[in-house]
């Protein structure tokens, strides 16, 4: 059997395929448009990676397969040794989160107090007949879990009379509990955490609600959100103001779609940048810890700029945590740079395959400085203890592992050009903000926090493909900083939200003093009040 010809190579430039997405939209249904966008945008990536040689086939594999763990157990794996036939069975242990779940972990719960009917404190003993009842410190806990649909509705049906003679109409008044207006204001915030906090498109969830009786489309949904979201983008630009003193910034971004501005860049002249990202910042602000994104055609260093450009003249530089790439740093504000030292580490683990001995010296080396970084947060020691603990510890292996690579690309025992080599020359370029641990208070080691807090950006890209307009994007932005900010002070994003709607008028009058960690002491007051 004659093996296949290979197909015609067609290449195109990204102008060109923004063109031809227009004509497409124009004849395709929405979902055949959106899947044939993905298609091509995904061709057209891998062709530009591959003919810009910035990924390894391996590295490509694991993008669009599925990238497997980097953790050095797996990617090492020790050697079991052979059974002993006279030794007992071991036995086996029940898998990490497979237990019954505890009830203080239902937070969102009700809690009910069931008064026993027939025994009171003081009460002689049923069973010896001789003690006294007493009061335990803890009650029994009975967890009763049951089903509602997302967004619920009830119909109010009000008695009406009309008089014989004039005709004049009386309704009953409808019960306090009816509220105003249609929609109750929870509503849309539910709505927008299900969309900017879980990633639930809202096609889907209005399949959902009909399945469920209670019929709210995808237009009523975004309008429910945007009218919702005044109050939230006050915090949002407030939270803006207090990330921008922070002492430590970690930033980073990634590729989106806004359908508007894609239209604006097919009609723009070429040579002018084509990108649509969304930036996240996460910054260290004294105890609390605040993440905001920007989406738009800024990279990370210009949205960082911008946000420094409202720090108090009198602080010193940030702490800034990113990886490598030029366009995360601010071209015109000073800071403090710090590299993640992962990032170095995920060349080599691309290379176990050619160079085994090589990268496991490395990896489990960076293993034994995140060992340290383990112990002085389970100590909770200070940024000055940590310091002193990193010195004297994780110092020697970096030197070690420093001297190392020299010793390997001056003695030419690795090629340079390798994979190998360029993974040398990365870690060694940048080792100084790749080891700013070892030398200032705080300094992180990993970007880790930054891009975990990117996987919201990345999960509404996946599930909802894009944005449509640049307002929904501002929109999505103003919730997924103010749900993730409130994520990583410990506070639930609903009641959050909720309390916000609630005081609407103090929340506009003084933002300040409604911020995560802080609104519940104004809260008492203002009901207090």
């Amino acid at each position: 059997m004659a093996k296949p010809k290979p197909p015609e190579i067609i290449t195109f430039t990204e102008e060109q395929l923004v063109a031809l997405l227009l004509q497409l939209q124009v004849a395709l249904p929405a979902p055949t448009y959106q899947l044939v966008e993905s298609l091509l945008k995904t061709l057209l990536w891998i062709m530009q990676v591959l003919a810009e040689k910035k990924i390894s086939l391996r590295r490509l594999h694991k993008i669009i397969f599925g990238s497997t763990s980097e953790k050095a157990k797996q990617l090492f794996p020790p050697i079991a040794p052979p059974p002993d036939a006279s030794a007992p069975p071991k036995e086996k242990l029940k898998r990490k989160g497979h237990g019954r779940r505890k009830a203080d972990e239902y937070t969102g719960a009700q809690r009910v107090h069931v008064p026993h009917l027939l025994l009171k404190v003081g009460d002689i003993c049923r069973q010896c007949l001789k003690g006294k009842l007493y009061p335990l410190a803890h009650p029994a806990l009975l967890v009763r879990i049951v089903a509602h649909p997302l967004i619920g509705a009830t119909i109010y049906e009000l008695d009406q009379l009309r008089c014989a003679l004039c005709g004049a109409l009386f309704t009953a008044p409808p019960p306090p509990e009816a509220g105003v207006g249609k929609y109750d204001p929870n509503v849309g915030t539910m709505l927008a955490l299900q969309r900017y906090g879980v990633g639930v498109p809202m096609y889907r969830l209005a399949k959902w609600q009909a399945f469920m009786g209670v019929p709210l489309p995808a237009g009523t949904q975004w309008k429910l959100i945007d009218e919702a979201a005044p109050i939230p983008e006050r915090i949002y630009e407030t939270l803006i103001t207090v990330g921008a003193q922070g002492h430590l910034i970690h930033n980073d971004d990634t590729h989106m779609r806004v359908q508007s501005l894609s239209r604006d860049i097919a009609a723009q002249e070429p040579g002018e940048r084509t990108g649509i990202f969304t930036t996240s910042l996460v910054c260290q602000v004294a105890l609390h810890q605040v993440a905001l994104f920007f989406t738009g055609r800024q990279h990370a260093g210009e949205n960082l700029e911008q946000l420094l450009q409202q720090r108090a003249s009198a602080l010193s530089p940030p702490l800034q945590m990113c990886d490598a790439l030029a366009r995360n740093r601010p071209q015109q504000s000073q800071t403090d740079m710090c590299n993640c030292l992962l990032h170095g580490r995920r060349n080599f683990v691309d290379e176990i395959e050619n160079f085994p001995p090589e990268c496991r010296h490395l990896i489990q080396s960076l293993g034994a400085v995140y060992h340290v970084d383990a112990q002085c947060k389970q100590a909770k020691l200070s940024p000055a203890e940590r310091l002193v603990a990193h010195q004297t510890q994780s110092g020697p292996i970096m030197d070690e592992l420093q001297q190392w690579m020299k010793t390997q690309l001056d003695q030419k025992l690795v090629e340079p050009n390798s994979g190998l080599g360029q993974a040398f020359h990365y870690m060694l370029k940048h080792w100084g903000p790749l080891t700013r641990f070892l030398h200032v208070e705080g300094a992180p080691l990993d970007n880790n926090i930054c891009e975990r807090a990117l996987k919201m950006a990345i999960l509404h890209r996946k599930n909802s493909l894009s944005y449509k307009t640049t307002r929904g994007a501002r929109v999505g932005d103003v919730y997924m900083s103010v749900i993730h900010t409130c994520q990583l002070n410990g506070v639930n994003p609903f009641v959050y939200l909720t309390a916000l709607q609630t005081h609407a008028q103090a929340v506009l009058k003084d933002p300040t003093r409604w911020l995560p960690w802080n609104y519940q002491e104004n809260l008492a007051a203002t009901d207090t009040s």
